[in-house]
């Protein structure tokens, strides 16, 4: 607390200067830092671009949805009502049918698969570099461990298809198993987003205050028992959120459903994770490859599978920050 005190001070006296009023009389006076209130006002300026480019992209997004329910047939008739959008099961944008379940259904199926893989080999792995790891092996795994995430997704999504559907074919069946298929995308997006989960979870068990475990330790405690009913416990909330965090990563994932899904909206219900199903991400990037026309019904459709999804991401962030806010330990 002393040495606080005395780097404040030193910095009050770096920061004011004293001079002398006209009857001579001492007075302290701030001095003037040029270089401090520049980067003060870039910083200020980048939080106002981010913000204005958030509002612009989500008004974007908004205009072009609703031309696609305003839109009429040749009857003067809506093409698309909300109804039909969220509660249809077929999605055939030539024949004026967009029901989003089909898309929406394969986006949680690839989600829950990616979630299988990620969460638990990722709060393992967050486990042993917080609890188990010497300081020298986590400074090698964590840096391996993350170089994960900086590989091209395009590669995760020839894996899936070169290695990962031929695997689950040897072991199922290929008659079972469709060379484009959910599993498999929802495998590899598992692996894509492990690092994630792992450096967030870790993170979050490290933050817990060592005189837990001491305290933990020295009722007779054994290590296994001081992380399962202490530890975890403790960074509930940061675990909790970096799984939302996951899985709102893996809903937006696109290049590894677009080559390992499928192309085509399949309504499989039960879900069925060994046939071909397009996401909604797969859709877009498909559709928006193709020729289509401005303004036309398909083009605004685009934006409303956009909307939707931004709707729903967005949800899942604020879930995270209530868990956060709400089950987050506070420790002194």
């Amino acid at each position: 607390m002393q040495s606080e005190l005395q780097i404040g001070r030193k910095s009050e006296v770096i920061a004011k200067a004293l001079v002398n009023d006209a009857d001579g009389s001492p007075r302290i006076e701030k001095r003037a830092r040029l270089f401090d209130d520049f980067i003060r006002y870039v910083l200020l300026f980048c939080g106002i671009v981010s913000i204005f480019t958030t509002l612009g992209i989500v008004v974007v997004l908004g205009r072009e949805s609703l031309l696609l329910f305003s839109t009429l047939d040749a009857q003067g008739q809506p093409v698309v009502t909300l109804g039909e959008f969220f509660f249809s099961t077929s999605w055939q944008p030539a024949g004026l049918k967009f029901g989003i379940l089909p898309l929406l259904e394969s986006t949680l199926m690839t989600s829950f698969v990616a979630m299988l893989v990620a969460l638990p080999l990722g709060l393992g792995a967050a486990i042993y570099l917080s609890e188990y790891a010497s300081p020298r092996v986590r400074g090698s795994l964590k840096p391996i461990l993350e170089i994960l995430a900086g590989i091209p997704t395009v590669v995760y999504g020839y894996f899936a298809v070169t290695f990962m559907t031929p695997l689950l074919q040897g072991v199922f069946g290929r008659d079972t198993v469709q060379f484009y298929n959910t599993a498999s995308a929802g495998l590899v997006m598992g692996i894509m987003i492990l690092p994630t989960i792992a450096s967030m979870s870790e993170d979050a068990l490290s933050a817990v205050p060592r005189n837990l475990r001491e305290a933990s330790y020295g009722l007779s405690a054994t290590k296994f028992e001081t992380i399962s009913k202490v530890i975890l416990p403790a960074a509930l909330s940061g675990i909790v959120a970096a799984a939302i965090v996951g899985i709102s990563r893996a809903v937006g994932e696109t290049m590894i459903v677009a080559l390992a899904a499928g192309a085509g909206p399949n309504w499989t219900m039960p879900p069925n994770f060994f046939v071909a199903a397009e996401t909604i991400t797969g859709h877009i990037a498909r559709i928006s490859g193709g020729d289509l026309s401005y303004n036309s019904v398909d083009y605004d459709s685009l934006f409303a599978l956009g909307f939707a999804l931004f709707i729903f991401t967005l949800g899942l962030n604020l879930l995270s920050r209530y868990i956060t806010n709400r089950f987050r330990e506070a420790y002194q």
